[in-house]
C-alpha cells in the first residue's frame, strides 16, 4: 500500500496535539481541583504547580501506556488515518460537550471508545482486540472505587497519626503536605494521559507508512524509550498548557460539590490516595482515568465523616458521565469516521495500513 498524504497525517498529528491540549483543559483541573477548595494554593498558582509537574513527568516514566493504545485495543492491520481522524474528532467533540456541561468524564474514556466507535464503523466488530481490552476496562471501571478505598483508609491513617497534634500544628503540616501529594497526582496524570495522546501518534505514523518519525531509542535521564523524543515532549507540553489555562468549571465539581468543606488533611490524603491508583494503573501499562481516580478518592475521604458528608447527588452524576461516555463517545467517533470516509478517504485514498 502507498503511504498516505503527508499532509493530512501532518495536520491529523496536530488535531491529535489538540485533543492531548483539551485533555489539559478538561482533566488536568482535577489536579488543582482540592489544593485550590481548601486554599493552600490560589488557582492560578495552582494551574503552574500542577502544569510544571505535568510536564516534569515525561523525564520520569517509560512509554507502556502509549505501548498499550497504539497496539493492543485495535487491530493494527486494520488501523488507518482516518480511524485516527475520526476518532480524534469524535473524542475531542465529546469532551467540548462534557466541558461546557462541567460534566467531569473522562478523556481517557472518551479517545478509546471513539477510537473503537470508528474502527467498528469501518470494519465491524473483529477491528476490536478484546484481550487488551480486559485489563483496560478493569481500571477504567475499578479506578473511582480504588481511589475511594485508599482514599477511605488514607484519611483513617493520617487523622489517626495527627491526633494529638495541635490543630493549627496540623493545618501548617498538610498544607504544606499538600503541596507534595498535589505535584504526585499532577505527575501521574501527566504520564498517564499524555501517553495516550503518544500512541496515538505512533499509530497514526505507523500505519500510514512514517514509521520512522515515531519509532526511535529515546534515552531521557538514563531511560530508554522506543518513541521519539519530539512525541514524548510534545504530548507532555500541550497537556502541561492545557492545564496552564484550567477549567474552572470542573475545579468547582471535583471539589467542594462532592464533598463541601475539604480542609488540607482531606485534600493531602484525596491526592496521595488519586496518585496511588494512577501509579499503580500506570506500571501495569493500563491507561486509567485520573478523573474518577481523583473523584473517587475524594468520595472516599468524605465519607470518613459519615455517608452525610458526600454531596452524592455530583457523585452520581460522574457517574452517568462515566457511564455515558462509552457509547456516546464511541457513536461520535462512528459518525466522524463516516464523514470522513464519506468526504476525504474516497478522493484522495491513502490511509490505508502499511503491510
Amino acid at each position: 500500500m502507498h503511504a498516505a498524504p503527508l499532509a493530512l497525517v501532518v495536520i491529523t498529528v496536530v488535531i491529535a496535539l489538540g485533543f492531548d491540549f483539551l485533555n489539559g483543559v478538561h482533566d488536568a483541573a482535577n489536579s488543582i481541583a482540592t489544593i485550590v477548595t481548601t486554599r493552600v494554593l490560589t488557582p492560578t498558582k495552582a494551574v503552574i504547580w500542577a502544569a510544571s509537574f505535568n510536564f516534569i513527568a515525561a523525564f520520569l516514566f517509560g512509554t507502556g501506556v502509549a505501548h498499550t493504545i497504539s497496539s493492543t485495543i485495535i487491530d493494527p492491520r486494520i488501523m488507518n488515518l482516518y480511524i485516527v481522524l475520526g476518532g480524534l474528532l469524535g473524542a475531542i467533540t465529546w469532551n467540548l460537550i462534557t466541558w461546557y456541561l462541567a460534566l467531569p468524564t473522562s478523556s481517557s474514556h472518551a479517545i478509546i471508545s471513539a477510537l473503537a466507535g470508528a474502527a467498528i464503523a469501518k470494519a465491524g466488530w473483529h477491528a476490536i482486540l478484546i484481550k487488551g481490552w480486559i485489563p483496560i476496562l478493569a481500571f477504567l471501571l475499578l479506578s473511582p472505587l480504588i481511589g475511594m478505598v485508599l482514599g477511605y483508609i488514607l484519611m483513617h491513617i493520617v487523622a489517626w497519626s495527627s491526633f494529638r497534634m495541635h490543630r493549627d500544628k496540623a493545618s501548617k503540616l498538610f498544607r504544606r503536605l499538600q503541596l507534595v501529594s498535589a505535584g504526585a497526582y499532577s505527575l501521574g496524570h501527566g504520564t498517564n494521559d499524555a501517553q495516550k495522546t503518544m500512541g496515538i501518534i505512533v499509530a497514526l505514523l505507523v500505519s500510514t507508512g512514517y514509521g520512522n518519525y515515531a519509532l526511535g531509542h529515546t534515552r531521557l535521564f538514563g531511560r530508554t524509550h522506543e518513541i521519539s523524543i519530539w512525541i514524548i515532549l510534545s504530548c507532555h507540553a500541550c497537556i502541561a498548557a492545557g492545564t496552564m489555562i484550567g477549567g474552572w468549571k470542573i475545579v468547582r465539581t471535583m471539589g467542594s460539590r462532592i464533598t463541601p468543606h475539604l480542609r488540607p488533611i482531606d485534600g493531602f490524603a484525596s491526592e496521595l490516595s488519586a496518585a496511588v491508583t494512577i501509579a499503580l494503573a500506570t506500571f501495569a501499562k493500563v491507561p486509567i482515568s485520573t478523573t474518577h481516580a481523583i473523584g473517587g478518592a475524594i468520595s472516599g475521604v468524605g465519607a470518613t465523616r459519615g455517608l452525610h458528608a458526600v454531596r452524592w447527588i455530583w457523585a452520581r452524576r460522574i457517574i452517568y458521565g462515566w457511564i455515558l461516555t462509552f457509547p456516546g463517545a464511541g457513536l461520535v467517533g462512528a459518525f466522524f469516521y463516516a464523514v470522513v470516509h464519506l468526504g476525504i478517504e474516497r478522493f484522495i485514498g491513502g490511509g490505508a495500513p502499511i503491510h
